[in-house]
């Protein structure tokens, strides 16, 4: 018996790993974030499967469900949106299942920060222009930032930062962003997706706040923010140029 911890990804269900889904498929329990993984995700799963919806569920909770179905000699696809590296509350199971000394392996996705992007045509690291993602949010209900992690000092590295479970702190996140990037960086806001209902924001530091208000969304959205955004005055890459030579494209002559 083993637990596969599953990154479902954004939204989309043919954004899930190959993988992942045949987990999924071949489990006889399914735990799932139904809040955001979409129920065609999890109804790959088999016919006679025992499928729950993890969300209104605790800890202790979800652990006695995994227990029965160890007891029981049930693989069990732990299904999370995204990628569960990120914010996705696995090291706490992991934590409990080590002591239970019940299996488990972990299966990547693809997260919104990167689904997003490929949505938007964008590349988040442009030369000359920024070479550092940062992926980070704010403190708002959930735990605190550690020391040394505030916007306000990850600002200073001007990189593009993608935000998450933030867009109700935003006019914090203007306020300690805009004295490092400037008014008029440019900034997305990008609600659920790869869902049927996705939408992206676009502005600035200086209007993306009544932009996001005007629209009403108050949850499931990330902030990106970096000059990456609409900027088309960046150097080339060497990868490609044709006086760049490697092991692979060796020099004539």
């Amino acid at each position: 018996m083993t637990v596969h911890f599953i990154g479902a990804g954004p939204g989309a269900p043919d954004l899930i790993t190959v993988r992942g889904l045949g987990l999924i498929q071949q489990s006889p329990v399914v735990l799932y974030a139904g809040s955001l993984v979409p129920e065609e995700v999890v109804a790959a799963a088999p016919k006679d499967a025992r499928v729950l919806d993890t969300a209104p569920m605790n800890l202790d909770e979800i652990i006695a469900e995994i227990e029965t179905a160890h007891a029981e000699g049930k693989d069990v696809a732990r299904v999370h949106s995204g990628d569960p590296a990120l914010y996705g509350a696995i090291a706490e199971q992991m934590r409990r299942l080590d002591v239970l000394e019940i299996p488990y392996t972990v299966t990547p996705g693809v997260s919104a920060y990167s689904a997003a992007a490929a949505a938007l045509g964008a590349e988040l690291t442009l030369p000359d222009i920024a070479q550092t993602v940062i992926l980070t949010r704010t403190s708002v209900r959930s735990s605190g930032m550690p020391e040394g992690e505030s916007l306000k000092e990850l600002g200073r590295s001007k990189a593009t930062l993608a935000i998450h479970l933030s867009v109700n702190n935003l006019k914090n996140v203007v306020d300690d962003l805009t004295p490092h990037y400037g008014a008029d960086c440019p900034v997305v806001v990008a609600y659920r997706v790869s869902w049927p209902d996705q939408q992206f924001i676009a502005g600035t530091l200086a209007d993306i706040r009544d932009k996001v208000k005007d629209s009403g969304i108050t949850r499931t959205a990330l902030i990106l923010v970096g000059k990456v955004f609409g900027n088309e005055d960046f150097t080339d890459s060497h990868l490609y140029d044709a006086d760049f030579h490697h092991v692979l494209r060796p020099k004539e002559g």
